[in-house]
């Protein structure tokens, strides 16, 4: 299948099957670009080692030339001639990780143009997990460039449709490899400094890379963007990203906190996005969209880009959106979400005042907080909401089945089992 237009430029739909894989191979080889899928989101791949085609990508996507790429390989192998030197550190990540959605910053040699590490003496690379995208870099025969295959600044895609979109008329070919599995850009991670930093979070968390390594930062320009001043050490850090046409307005605080104040912010010609547990309660669902339940991180993920990209569809005015709680897995939403607003937020939680109660069966907690709800108090059942995340939450299930043996029955947390080990151990408690 073909698109061609008013510029005359023909773009191919190529199947995911073995003679598009060779189209594509072929098309990179000649120096051309080619959107190719990734488990992360859809990449616009050039070689990575000509600058002729580089300077094709940033063209495609009106990117500007001081944001570096991310090159990407199909075996580990190929980091030698991409790389200076490569330390300890990236054998332990590697073996964990890879192939997968972790991009490690290295020194580079000197066979890496300087214009797809932006002029740095640094460049990320990653071997990504899906399978097409492997086949496609052994079929042309280099490592790839490839940031996401959107115009600049555009919330990036997680199909060939959200490609075809952005790129139809400006790229030779686009491989079509279904939907992205992680549905968020890569973690980025900088292994050049003397304590490993996360430049941009992603499926690939703080705590996992901790695991394998020990120590472990994450930088302050993911929490609120690059100081003036600061150098771009990887893609995203500097530019507006993600964001669709009408602004974003992001609410902060706990779900129930942040719903009420969407319900007290939304106008008529508002978008919205919020929890699934409160898409019941919303009297108006038009240019409403449900981000998936607050605890299902990897779904939100998977939503969030064609979430976005819809409502540039619309005419909506703005776009109200519950955030999710920024923690682990979630942390790579909440800073996507945070570039699509600017680094700008509604903090739902100020003039709030908190009181944790606790105390033994019996000693009339529910009967205290039922009647503060009754005079207005916004309530949070913390047994409640422990019973829920341990029902739906998987890696916390995963995470208390290594701690725990014997707490967890056919995939689920039995809550008695885990009692009888934890209560009488302090130390497990602890834990």
């Amino acid at each position: 299948m073909t698109f061609t237009t008013a510029e005359n430029m023909t773009t191919e739909l190529l199947s995911g099957q073995p003679d598009g894989v060779l189209r594509a191979g072929e098309l990179l080889r000649l120096g051309q670009v080619v959107a190719i899928p990734t488990e992360t989101v859809y990449g616009l791949a050039a070689n990575a080692l000509d600058k002729t085609a580089v300077l094709r990508i940033f063209q495609a996507k009106g990117r500007p030339q001081d944001n570096p790429l991310i090159i990407h390989i199909a075996a580990f192998d190929q980091l030698k001639t991409l790389c200076l030197e490569i330390p300890p550190a990236v054998d332990l990540l590697a073996r964990q990780f890879w192939p997968g959605p972790l991009t490690m910053i290295l020194k580079k040699s000197s066979i890496v143009p300087a214009c797809t590490s932006a002029g740095l003496d640094t460049v990320g690379i990653r071997m990504p997990a899906h399978p097409l995208a492997r086949a496609v870099i052994q079929a042309a025969g280099v490592p790839l460039a490839a940031p996401s295959a959107n115009l600049s600044g555009k919330p990036s895609p997680t199909n060939a449709q959200d490609v075809l979109e952005d790129m139809a008329g400006r790229i030779p070919a686009i491989l079509d490899g279904g939907p992205c599995g992680v549905g968020v850009e890569s973690t980025v991670l900088d292994l050049t400094g003397s304590v490993p930093r996360i430049l941009r979070p992603g499926a690939v968390t703080q705590e996992m890379i901790a695991q394998a390594l020990g120590a472990v930062l994450t930088d302050q320009s993911v929490l609120r963007g690059l100081a003036p001043g600061e150098p771009v050490l990887a893609p995203g850090m500097k530019y507006r990203h993600y964001a669709p046409k009408a602004p974003v307005v992001l609410l902060d605080g706990p779900p129930e906190t942040t719903f009420q104040a969407l319900l007290a912010q939304r106008l008529p010609e508002d978008g919205v996005v919020c929890f699934e547990e409160f898409w019941a309660k919303l009297e108006d669902r038009n240019c409403a969209c449900s981000l998936g339940t607050s605890w299902d991180y990897a779904g939100q993920a998977r939503r969030l880009f064609s979430l976005l990209r819809q409502f540039d569809r619309t005419e909506v005015r703005r776009i109200l959106i519950q955030c999710p709680r920024s923690c682990g897995k979630s942390a790579g939403i909440v800073n996507r979400l945070r570039k699509a607003a600017g680094f700008s937020s509604l903090d739902c939680r100020r003039g709030r005042r908190v009181l944790g109660l606790t105390g033994r069966s019996g000693s009339g907690k529910s009967l205290l907080s039922k009647r503060l709800e009754q005079q207005g108090a916004l309530v949070l059942d913390a047994d409640a909401i422990y019973a829920q995340l341990l029902q739906g939450d998987p890696d916390m299930i995963a995470a208390i089945a290594r701690r725990f043996p014997g707490a967890t029955n056919q995939g689920q947390v039995d809550r008695k089992a885990l009692a009888a080990v934890i209560f009488p151990d302090e130390t497990a408690r602890l834990d």
